[in-house]
């Protein structure tokens, strides 16, 4: 049955795949679902069993490879950790599947589609169940390249194109950072199993090594190596600029990508990995930082766009930022019940936003919308309550997560729980605001539309209405229902899935912080409202007046620039290695160094002194003995000599003078073709 359920998804995917055009567009769009729905319904199972019942278990169907003191060999290891991940991962895979039979049915290319769809699912599926960190990579570099197919699926699309060479670079940075952790766990500890390195970090902590003559911490480097692993994956700050271009591909893909699976994978990385952080206290404040930091960014750039999905985009980065901080104050079990409750309620926005897109002639900018409110009502009352849900409104799903993790963060008392505290603070009132303006600038604003797309205008059908709806209802209760158990007091619910060590226990120190601290966010949320619904009905020439003004152009500048992240990668790293490929590797080596001594060197220097041989042949007897004889006395002389030549002169300056005849010759020859060229 567990191996049922992590495979299922690659048959569908192989038989959508491989037989698509036999068995057509209908039946290709059943395989694929079918089959990520049985995955759905086994990992109820697992759930129940491994969770709720208590009962681990890891399977290892053959070995993988060997060599010498090294083994490697499939497992497939099911604990809560796991269980919880793939129930997110085939639920919501599966209402994407069922939602993208009615958004793509017009596509030529669906059966492709779905199997992409189902082999994202897999390699996910072989991420989180994996119990060594090879496989883990394997499942790894396995998203990244559904990913690529995925966003590059209309490849006939230039930004398409770019958007998904993009994701695919970005995220090799962050997986040779990954590989590196990795090889610095086998060479420290002599495996590459979970259990067994896990079991090493006490002793890790205490060791060190010398870089550049600078004590370093082996573990702490390790866990930094393995977080810029979660930083491409994951999309926080300096390794992000993938995520907003990624709305290329079709929305599913976009609801696909940003809810359950890709972005959470570094999140999950983290608290798989917590035995190792736990013992990492500085790696511990590295991540932190950047997830601050990254909730921040993504917050304030989301405030100024204009594209709906772009919007979307960055709170999900937003809330990979509040994820990524709550690992960072050691609150794995939080930060994985923000992530459960974020995967619907994300899902949920992206599927409604691309309800209106496919309702509204394939249109995305918001500035071209506005009034469809009667023209959508399913979508709008589905988009409110995932809206609400983002912004954390009482007793919907994103409260029961996001406040607690700025009720730990505050409960922290560390220079670096008071920054993610103050910066998730802001970012509350930032997503509200900008959550809102999403809200009402596409629905409840006067029409900017153009009346022959208002025309063709249509809600959801019954097919794509089904996830919105399903969806919706895991926005509203599945936090309710889940908080105590997840995250309660006192709950033993995680077991040894994640480890924390006693001094970072926050859960009781959180309850007990002031009532204003609590009621923060809150205040902030109701304020973001308010703010959102002046900016968009009341103050529109204010704010017009203030974007004029230096610090609101400023301000505005950078945001929709996106903090010039992508300027400064263009201009210094980008712009450079090209011009690096052109003067150097293309201009001096290919069409210089490489001709002179390779094809055009050989062409043009044998000829000659082919020819110039060719003179020497007078056919007079007395001609050839003065040279066998010049020849034969200049050889003993060279032979004669070779000691005391070898003694002041370096044998590399004859490789040197050589090069230096055959460019001087080339370059001759070059000049006397363009004088007879002349002539």
């Amino acid at each position: 049955m567990y191996l049922l359920l992590v495979f299922l998804p690659l048959l569908g995917s192989c038989a959508a795949g491989l037989f698509g055009f036999l068995i057509g567009s209908r039946g290709a769009v059943l395989v694929t679902t079918g089959s990520v729905l049985g995955s759905a319904i086994l990992s109820g199972i697992v759930f129940y069993e491994v969770a709720l019942c208590g009962s681990p278990c890891t399977v290892s169907p053959s070995s993988w490879f060997t060599s010498e003191f090294f083994d490697a060999s499939w497992g497939f290891y099911f604990d809560t950790l796991t269980s919880v991940m793939i129930v997110v991962i085939t639920w919501v895979s599966t209402l994407v599947h069922l939602y993208s039979i009615s958004y793509m049915e017009h596509d030529p290319h669906l059966p492709r589609f779905m199997s992409y769809l189902s082999l994202f699912t897999f390699c996910m599926l072989m991420l989180v169940t994996a119990d060594n960190f090879i496989q883990l990579f394997f499942g790894w570099e396995g998203v990244g390249l559904a990913s690529y197919l995925l966003i590059n699926f209309w490849f006939t699309r230039l930004q398409a194109s770019k958007a998904s060479i993009k994701a695919m670079l970005m995220n090799r940075v962050g997986d040779i950072g990954l590989a590196l952790g990795i090889m610095g766990i086998y060479s420290q500890c002599q495996t590459v199993n979970f259990a067994c390195a896990f079991a090493c970090a006490p002793k890790l902590a205490e060791t060190t090594f010398t870089f550049c003559t600078i004590e370093v911490d082996v573990l702490t480097t390790i866990c930094i190596l393995l977080f810029i692993g979660s930083i491409g994956k994951s999309a926080q700050l300096g390794l992000h600029t993938w995520l907003p271009d990624a709305m290329e591909g079709p929305t599913p893909v976009s609801a696909l990508i940003h809810a359950a699976t890709m972005v959470t994978a570094g999140v999950f990385l983290v608290a798989r990995c917590s035995p190792l952080f736990e013992y990492a206290p500085n790696a511990l404040i590295v991540v932190t930082v950047i997830g601050a930091m990254t909730c921040f960014f993504a917050a304030t750039t989301g405030l100024v766009q204009n594209d709906l999905k772009r919007v979307i985009a960055y709170s999900t980065c937003s809330q990979l930022g509040y994820m990524i901080f709550a690992c960072g104050l050691s609150q794995y079990s939080v930060g994985v019940f923000h992530l459960m409750n974020h995967a619907f309620f994300k899902a949920l926005l992206f599927l409604s936003a691309g309800s209106i897109i496919h309702g509204l002639s394939d249109e995305q900018d918001m500035r071209k919308m506005g009034g469809v409110v009667r023209l959508f009502p399913l979508t709008y009352s589905m988009m409110v309550i995932g809206s609400l849900a983002l912004v954390g409104f009482p007793y919907l799903t994103g409260f029961y997560s996001k406040d607690r993790i700025l009720e730990l963060a505050y409960a922290t008392y560390t220079i670096s729980g008071n920054f993610a505290y103050w910066f998730g603070t802001i970012c509350v009132f930032l997503t509200s605001l900008y959550s809102f303006r999403l809200l009402f600038m596409t629905f409840l604003r006067p029409t900017s539309a153009s009346p022959h797309v208002l025309e063709h205008a249509h809600d959801a059908p019954p097919i794509m209405a089904i996830p919105l709806i399903l969806l919706a209802f895991g926005s509203i209760f599945v936090g309710y229902t889940f908080h105590d158990m997840f995250i309660g007091i006192g709950t033993n619910f995680w077991g040894n899935a994640v480890f924390v060590l006693p001094k970072n226990a926050l859960l009781v120190e959180s309850e007990y912080i002031p009532q204003t601290q609590k009621l923060l966010p809150l205040f902030f949320t109701l304020a973001g409202a308010v703010v959102a619904y002046a900016m968009s009905f009341q103050w529109t020439k204010l704010i017009y007046k203030l974007k004029l003004t230096s610090l609101g152009r400023g301000f505005y500048t950078m945001s929709s620039r996106r903090w010039f992240v992508d300027q400064v990668y263009n201009q210094f790293f980008a712009q450079k290695a090209l011009d690096f490929g052109y003067t150097i590797s293309w201009k001096s080596l290919d069409k210089g160094w490489f001709e002179i001594l390779g094809p055009y060197g050989i062409i043009e220097t044998f000829p000659k002194w082919s020819r110039r041989l060719g003179t020497l042949q007078s056919g007079l007897i007395p001609h050839y003995a003065v040279f066998m004889v010049l020849g034969v006395t200049l050889a003993i002389s060279f032979v004669a000599l070779w000691d005391i030549l070898e003694g002041f002169v370096d044998p590399r300056l004859y490789f040197l003078f050589f090069l230096a005849f055959l460019f001087t010759s080339s370059e001759s020859i070059t000049n006397s073709h363009a004088i007879d060229s002349i002539e």
